[in-house]
């Protein structure tokens, strides 16, 4: 079959959804390394498939309509989260001009939670949570004309246009057997990111969700798909997969191969085994990676931070939240600050940056004195990088359970929003003006110390990326 996976543009005057991450506006292009996967997968079962990024061609309206109408697809993909749900819908309406008859899939975590919003028709399917065999099985059933109801994983419309969810697919076990991610759909572009010395770069994944029980966190668009699909049906979070280091190292040298020069790990949390973490890092160094990962504070340990810092590692990124042990506690994040502060300081002794990511508003114990002290924390302490945001209420999350039961939601039900501007969280003490004033306030008077600018551009190996750096700050702080 003919397949077609879409990156719609912005249809308003919004910065595209960021789809990877899945929570916020782009700030800077990253590889959508889940939807690769789907389009490999596709590939190796034999099908023609085409990847259309219209927000890496900036095409307006009038162009995507042009192209989509000379397409000969007969399923188009989309991978879709719940800040472009708007954005898939105009594309739908648009496809639907040209190609009335034609199938739409959709992944992500859009479709799994927001189901009835995106099933308008009775050619889509919407593949829940993990979407790697279900998407396939959908494919084949479209082919030889079986009937979806056999697919498990899937939601769809009868013949009487009500909403069939069919049971769900069972978790896959092997993340081995999935093939490398489709990066040459890719490779006319360069990515680079803020946080990484060398370019280009790319994403790598080696292993899916986390089993920590903070109550409002969503890591990855993949992760919230699957936990979204599993609370539904199980009750509780999805068990973590792991892919092997040789395995791994497979994809690394390929990378290598096709020439970049730094990796992105997007797992939920990279550092579970120091075994693990050391095989994987020994693959690394031997290609002379650059790479940065994202890490629980309690999983540093002398010898974890030594492995670090004995490879070309550009951060490591610190859930944090607050530095408040009350605040830490009530999210459940299973740690204090006192392990969050000897990680920074272990980090910081082996030459490794630290990213760290602090969440305002996550407890109703947050107040504005709450949120300075943890910035003034944040300043003291020797870290490359901070990301503030807004705390949003993920429906699917007990947060958001937590949040509507007291009525901490500004319009009284969740919308989406950019947890890096905008705030749909109140609490009767702090507005969320309040909050969204503090977060502008708090990015802008750490990042625009004369020592944190220094530092950030003398970082880069070019000027392309001191650029790419300037842009994605000013996306971030003005959209």
């Amino acid at each position: 079959m003919n397949i077609s996976f879409i990156i719609p543009p912005s249809f308003d005057d919004n910065m595209p959804a960021e789809r990877s991450a899945g929570c916020t506006r782009m700030v800077y292009p990253m590889p959508n390394i889940y939807e690769l996967t789907i389009a490999a997968i596709f590939e190796r079962e034999g099908h023609s498939v085409t990847y259309h990024d219209y927000v890496a061609k900036n095409s307006s309206k009038d162009e995507f309509e042009k192209d989509i109408k000379s397409l000969s697809a007969d399923v188009f993909c989309f991978w879709s989260v719940n800040l472009s749900i708007s954005t898939d819908l105009t594309a739908i309406e648009i496809i639907r001009q040209f190609h009335a008859d034609n199938w739409i899939l959709f992944m992500g975590p859009a479709g799994t939670y927001f189901t009835s919003k995106l099933l308008i028709d009775n050619k889509i399917a919407i593949i829940r949570g993990e979407p790697d065999v279900s998407a396939l099985n959908t494919i084949i059933a479209i082919e030889k004309e079986l009937p979806l109801s056999e697919v498990k994983g899937i939601s769809f419309l009868d013949s009487k246009k009500e909403i069939v969810n069919n049971a769900p697919q069972p978790l896959l076990k092997d993340l081995d057997s999935l093939p490398i991610p489709a990066r040459h759909f890719i490779e006319d572009r360069t990515f680079r990111n803020p946080k990484l010395k060398n370019s280009p770069y790319t994403s790598v994944v080696t292993s899916r969700n986390c089993p920590y029980q903070c109550i409002y966190c969503v890591p990855s668009s993949l992760t919230f798909a699957r936990e979204i699909e599993s609370k539904n049906n199980r009750g509780s979070k999805p068990p973590i997969y792991f892919r092997t280091p040789e395995n791994v190292a497979e994809e690394l040298k390929q990378l290598a191969d096709k020439g970049y020069k730094s990796i992105a790990f997007v797992d939920d949390n990279f550092i579970f085994n120091t075994n693990r973490l050391k095989a994987i890092v020994e693959e690394l160094n031997k290609y002379d990676f650059h790479w940065g990962c994202q890490a629980r504070a309690d999983a540093i340990d002398e010898e974890v931070a030594s492995i670090l810092g004995n490879s070309k590692c550009d951060y490591i990124d610190l859930g944090v939240e607050s530095f408040n042990d009350d605040i830490l506690k009530f999210i459940r994040k299973g740690m204090n600050s006192e392990q969050i502060y000897d990680a920074i300081n272990l980090l910081n002794k082996y030459k490794v940056p630290v990213k760290l990511n602090i969440l305002i508003g996550t407890s109703p114990l947050e107040t504005e004195e709450t949120i300075k002290e943890t910035v003034k924390e944040a300043k003291k302490l020797k870290v490359s990088q901070v990301m503030f945001n807004i705390v949003s209420p993920f429906p699917g999350t007990k947060f958001y359970s937590i949040a509507k039961e007291n009525g901490w939601l500004k319009e009284g039900e969740y919308r989406p929003t950019d947890v890096q501007r905008h705030s749909i969280l109140e609490y009767p003490h702090i507005t969320a003006e309040e909050m969204e004033r503090i977060l502008f306030k708090s990015n802008l008077s750490f990042f625009l110390r004369p020592s944190v600018i220094w530092r950030h551009i003398s970082q880069f190996r070019s000027l392309a990326d001191v650029i790419s750096a300037f842009k994605a700050f000013k996306i971030k702080m003005f959209g």
